[in-house]
């Protein structure tokens, strides 16, 4: 497995078409591997896959990260939406970064504590009336957010740390429906939430509709595509070091393909020594 970084330049714009749409930096992202072929079988439930990721550290500072199979060949990336004068400047640096992910996976051991940082579509099912059948639909609050996180946590193995008494700021209770309420008791943050709407043309073709017009240059039918997507930052403890490693490379969750699911770890800072105690001179 590789984990590779790429640093988009948002002032162009083939950067900003990409970036508006998870379907079509999909088809970039799947575009890296050579010997992945678009007739090629999905992995199944157990292997791994193709997964990445949007972080935008800031407006103009916006990372791609991809975890692969196989070691990635960004160059169609970096010319449509990277700095290719100055990766052709200096071949040893083309625009992109890659690191063998092996190692990483390979130390992961119970009781280990990380950083991390999951952008997600937290979905449930409900059932609005009797006898009718299940729809899917997104949780859309950070209470609700976290706590599909939460429910996932021991079967994707990891625990999310709790926080001391001492640094609580809200307390545990019930909402007004009766549900529990965790406070702020988990180290663990909703720093991003995104509505996102795109088309998706069908590899079967499709009969075009009012709300499912046509595409005139693929003569083909558009799929709207509609998304609630979290960012989570927070900090973990392994309990299984091997199902982590799992869900660190076939993702949690839905919409993979779109930018979710993507679980990186980071190393947790080390404290700050305490200053000396001051004393009284005699």
């Amino acid at each position: 497995m590789f984990l590779t970084r790429f640093r988009i330049n948002t002032g162009r714009p083939g950067a900003r078409r990409l970036l508006a749409s998870p379907q079509a930096m999909h088809a970039a992202v799947m575009s890296s591997f050579p010997a992945l072929l678009p007739t090629d079988a999905p992995p199944g439930p157990q292997d791994p896959r193709v997964l990445w990721r949007l972080d935008h550290t800031t407006r103009a500072e916006v990372h791609l990260y991809v975890v692969s199979p196989a070691s990635p060949d960004l160059t169609h990336l970096v010319e449509q939406a990277g700095w290719p004068a100055a990766a052709a400047a200096d071949p040893t640096t083309p625009g992109w970064q890659t690191k063998d992910y092996g190692p990483l996976l390979a130390r992961l051991s119970a009781g280990d504590r990380w950083a991390f940082r999951l952008t997600a579509n937290p979905i449930h099912y409900i059932r609005r009336k009797d006898g009718e059948p299940t729809k899917r639909t997104a949780h859309l609050t950070p209470h609700h957010q976290m706590g599909w996180l939460l429910d996932r946590q021991d079967r994707c193995g990891f625990r999310i740390l709790q926080k001391p008494d001492d640094r609580r700021l809200l307390p545990e209770g019930t909402t007004h429906r009766g549900h529990l309420h965790h406070g702020d008791r988990y180290e663990l943050t909703v720093t991003d939430k995104q509505n996102l709407s795109f088309t998706k043309a069908p590899t079967d073709g499709g009969t075009a509709t009012p709300s499912n017009p046509p595409n005139p240059r693929q003569g083909r039918t558009q799929r709207p595509v509609t998304l609630v997507t979290a960012t989570f930052d927070g900090r973990l403890e392994i309990t299984d070091p091997e199902a982590l490693r799992r869900t660190l490379t076939q993702g949690l969750g839905r919409a993979r393909a779109y930018g979710c699911g993507l679980l990186t770890l980071a190393p947790l800072p080390h404290p700050a020594p305490a200053p000396p105690a001051l004393t009284r001179p005699l």
